[in-house]
């Protein structure tokens, strides 16, 4: 099925199986009150992150055109994006985290387009347009941030996950459904709780991939930037959540400088943060980024590197010393002195150079399986990709001639050479064989009757990482996760409460009402005497007009309200406080 949605130029080049992810916004979807939520918040954040967060916050909203009184406009945003190099695309609720991070790769900000309820307007623990739009897009105006996040996804997106982590993004995101859908049974979201805790409780040795998502989390997320004593902020988390923004400056949240030891400090989605980062600058995000990068497989290869993507049991790839990448699911790794010297990947499996499969060697080819010996040839110093013409002649590795390879650690490979393949700086890189026997020791690898053997030709393992080296080697259209989002539940009262707010958002926007602000107010006041939000709107409206009758009936009423409902005290009074002494909002 095609899906349709605005583009550009960096949305056009995206792979199919991030192209999968995307969905089309439907602006008519956002209610009246879905535009209140996002014009209290907007108001609410740029009134008080004016004051504490970093200074591209501001000027990265106009950059961005993002607006306070209405939702953004996925079509507006790209042309706008387009002038600093980014695009933005729809999504539906959290994606795989590997995905996530590719998008960024691609200069491609991910948006969930739902908007939370206003039940939940402080926090909610699924992501949606506010989180996304107001918090993240922002920040990427400034270039040191945009190309951190650029460079992170690039990195991220390689980083190995542990068969565990893909259980558990499922868990947070169902988790984050249900507690954003309304009228959830409790015992549902207790079971779904109860699922994240277990999860976290027994992940096991963390996996690249959640080492990576920890300074996600603690930096794009929720990252503070200054020095302790005095933070600002810029993590999206932070920008997006009228209650997190204050709370996290108070003394009760702990700030820690921000280093490499972030990747070990876990996070749970449905509490605010007891502790924060705070970088120096952008810049030193980099720094700790490449640190990171470091330590990860895909520039320390080896052994280690193989059997991570042997315990993630999906799609991966290595790349041996002469650049010859194999990517399929890897079974098995034989190992000697400490050394790779048998891989083997189970399923479909293509061998790529420079992330461009070689011509005859995808998935058809080699459908079921790959194996090959690493590393060097027994009793001889000189490793097979370093030797020169002649010296492939010497040891018989030549064409038609039957020759048996012993390699170290006790492989043998054994047949006829058909030919071979060199990379562009003449190093033979594979080798294919008939007739050919394979074994370690006594065990047979591979035997003649299962056709040509393409053997892969490399001293070392030099890099592993997740998933394929050319992804167009492999159908990824099966990602999309089983859960959905939620829509709010329609019901006449429901549809009488929009219509109420969408009278009072025609009367400000100066278009025609369907009926007058007095009207409106008796009608919230009889038939929805706990809603709080549209209160405070009509409040607005009289205190522009000066009417002071409506004002006080009004506030009265906000009072009872108040006392019914102890818990959005603190939103009315934050409204009050913009609408009487934050006028230039």
């Amino acid at each position: 099925m095609e899906t349709h949605f605005e583009s550009n130029p960096l949305i056009d080049r995206l792979p199919k199986h991030l192209k999968q992810f995307i969905k089309p916004q439907v602006y008519e979807d956002y209610t009246p009150i879905n535009q209140a939520v996002w014009r209290y918040v907007m108001r609410k954040n740029v009134d008080y992150l004016s004051k504490v967060a970093h200074e591209s916050y501001l000027d990265g909203l106009k950059k961005t055109g993002l607006e306070v009184d209405n939702i953004p406009n996925m079509y507006g945003m790209n042309r706008i994006l387009k002038e600093i190099g980014w695009a933005a695309v729809a999504v539906d609720g959290f994606i795989p985290p590997n995905a996530f991070m590719e998008f960024q790769a691609y200069n491609v900000l991910v948006i969930a387009s739902d908007i939370r309820q206003l039940e939940h307007i402080e926090y909610t623990p699924a992501p949606d347009i506010i989180h996304e739009g107001a918090g993240h897009a922002p920040i990427i105006a400034n270039p040191e941030y945009a190309e951190y996040l650029r460079r992170f996804g690039e990195i991220g997106c390689k980083a190995i996950s542990s068969s565990r982590d893909y259980e558990m993004y499922e868990a947070i995101r169902l988790l984050s459904i249900l507690k954003e859908a309304e009228g959830t049974p409790e015992d549902e979201i207790q079971k779904a709780e109860d699922q994240v805790a277990y999860l976290q409780n027994n992940m096991g040795e963390l996996s690249e991939m959640s080492r990576i998502r920890n300074l996600h989390w603690w930096t794009v997320e929720y990252g503070l930037i200054g020095t302790p004593e005095n933070p600002k902020i810029y993590g999206a988390g932070l920008l997006s959540s009228i209650g997190e923004s204050a709370w996290c400056m108070t003394d009760q949240v702990k700030k820690i400088p921000y280093d490499i030891s972030a990747a070990d400090q876990s996070f749970d989605i449905t509490q605010p943060q007891p502790q924060l980062y705070v970088t120096p600058d952008f810049a030193h995000l980099s720094l700790v980024l490449e640190e990171f990068a470091n330590t990860m497989a895909i520039r320390t290869g080896g052994p280690k590197g193989v059997q991570k993507l042997i315990d993630s049991k999906t799609l991966g790839t290595i790349e041996l010393s002469t650049g010859l990448q194999i990517s399929g699911v890897f079974t098995n790794v034989i190992e000697h002195n400490g050394k790779s010297i048998y891989i083997q990947t189970t399923g479909e499996t293509a061998l790529s150079y420079r992330n461009k499969e070689l011509v005859g060697h995808g998935t058809n080819s080699h459908k079921d399986g790959f194996g090959s010996p690493i590393g060097m040839l027994k009793g001889i110093n000189l490793a097979i990709e370093d030797m020169s013409p002649r010296d492939l002649r010497a040891y018989d590795i030549y064409e038609a001639e039957k020759v048996t390879l012993e390699f170290e650690g006790n492989i043998t490979v054994s047949g006829e050479i058909i030919t071979g393949s060199r990379n562009l700086q003449g190093e033979i890189i594979l080798i294919s064989f008939k007739n050919c026997t394979v074994k370690h020791n006594d065990t047979v690898l591979f035997q003649p009757e299962w056709g040509i053997y393409d053997m892969a030709v490399g001293k070392k393992v030099i890099s592993a990482f997740s998933g394929p080296a050319d992804v167009n080697s492999f159908d990824m259209i099966d990602h999309v996760p089983s859960s959905h989002t939620i829509k709010a539940k329609k019901s006449p009262e429901r549809e009488e409460l929009e219509q109420l707010y969408l009278n009072i958002r025609q009367v400000r926007n100066n278009k025609t009402a369907l009926m007058s602000i007095e009207k409106t107010f008796e009608m919230l006041k009889q038939n929805h005497p706990n809603d709080w939000l549209l209160s405070l709107e009509i409040i607005e409206l009289a205190h522009k007009t000066n009417d002071q009758a409506l004002l006080e009936q009004v506030i009265i009423h906000l009072e009872k309200v108040k006392t019914q409902r102890p818990q959005v005290s603190n939103l009315i009074n934050d409204g009050l406080e913009l609408i009487f002494e934050s006028q230039a909002v």
